[in-house]
């Protein structure tokens, strides 16, 4: 370990930015990094930089201090706004004085930044793809990414503490705000809806991950059986909606429920925290409902399972290729009306969520 390193481990009160550029689900499962810090370093001073879109997925963590986020809509206020922005951020991230940078990220835009807040470690990846001076100066150590093909990506945010060589927490955490709760409560009130119910979230917004429309309500339509009000949700895009009403047009109308595009993403948080089960695709609220440990019966088509499975999930994993040949993933046209789930028979979905129904 280096001399500057040593430094920074026996300091107690140490400031420490972590950076983290992607998207929903990706901020939610690098939350073990936040534990692993507080944890290590109860007296520390915890922020974040990140998209201003998915801050609602850190916001309500009790172990962080403070979010910076980049608002990609600044690019809608012209070149010179738009810099300006962007030179008041690195101003006020500089200003901290960090003691810790972890970059987590692989865009340049990330490594520039961890270069000019002037911490005396700087901890990135040594991505393939980033090889090169300007990389390496950037940071002060690079984290090995070797063995990140056999890993989960929990474990990939994780191995960025290897050159501190320090214990790590594994557990993925979801936290909501009371409001948060709140608010989704008296949704259920207006719906009617009393505990326990079942959430079902069968959209992403990438239609390759979904199942057929009909197969989903006809496993809503047996479910519908078991007496527990199942509510439907969704983003707010239109075609997530339009989903969403066509399941609804082939199910039974008895007991069964729309908050599609209406709800936060704390509020759905909240709402899945107190469900009896989840159902859903690979998607983000798959990973909440994983996080809060809430019953969870997951549709997996041609997502990488080994980095993208639901972390220490309380349920089951329902995966297609089981049922039918899957294209390779890094093959896939992300915008293609295919539908790789469709292999899944309505029964194995069935089946899987009567196990947690009892």
């Amino acid at each position: 370990m280096s001399t500057s390193i040593s430094s920074i481990v026996g300091k107690p009160n140490k400031r420490i930015l972590v950076i983290k550029l992607r998207h929903h689900g990706d901020m939610l499962l690098m939350s073990p990094v936040l534990e692993t810090l507080r944890v290590q370093w109860p007296q520390a001073t915890i922020d974040v930089l990140l998209y201003e879109e998915t801050r609602d997925m850190l916001s309500a963590l009790p172990s962080i201090n403070h979010i910076y986020g980049i608002d990609r809509k600044w690019k809608k206020l012209g070149t010179r706004q738009h810099l300006a922005k962007e030179w008041q951020l690195l101003k006020q991230l500089r200003n901290q004085h960090y003691d810790l940078v972890l970059n987590l990220a692989d865009q340049w835009r990330s490594a520039v930044v961890t270069r000019f807040t002037g911490a005396p470690v700087r901890i990135g990846f040594g991505f393939n793809k980033r090889k090169g001076h300007v990389w390496s100066c950037c940071h002060t150590q690079l984290a090995s990414v070797a063995e990140h093909q056999k890993m989960h990506t929990v474990e990939q945010n994780l191995s960025i503490f290897t050159p501190l060589a320090i214990p790590t927490v594994s557990d993925v955490k979801m936290a909501y705000s009371p409001t948060a709760w709140q608010a989704a409560e008296e949704k259920l009130k207006a719906l009617g809806v009393l505990a326990p119910y079942i959430i079902i979230q069968p959209t992403s917004r990438w239609f390759f991950k979904c199942w057929n429309e009909k197969k989903m309500a006809q496993a809503i339509s047996e479910l519908q059986k078991q007496g527990f009000p199942i509510i439907l949700t969704s983003g707010p895009d239109k075609k997530e909606r339009q989903m969403i009403a066509e399941i609804l047009a082939n199910c039974p109308a008895e007991g069964i429920y729309s908050l599609a595009g209406e709800l936060t993403l704390q509020q759905l948080a909240a709402l899945i925290d107190h469900a009896k089960l989840f159902i859903g695709v690979d998607s983000v609220p798959m990973h909440m409902a994983a996080a809060l440990h809430t019953p969870c019966v997951a549709l997996f088509g041609p997502s990488k399972l080994q980095f993208w499975r639901p972390w220490q999930v309380t349920g089951e994993i329902i995966w297609a290729g089981d049922y039918g040949s899957l294209p390779d993933p890094d093959a896939i046209d992300t915008h293609t009306n295919e539908r790789y789930l469709d292999a899944i028979p309505v029964e194995a979905v069935i089946s899987a969520a009567r196990k947690y129904l009892k």
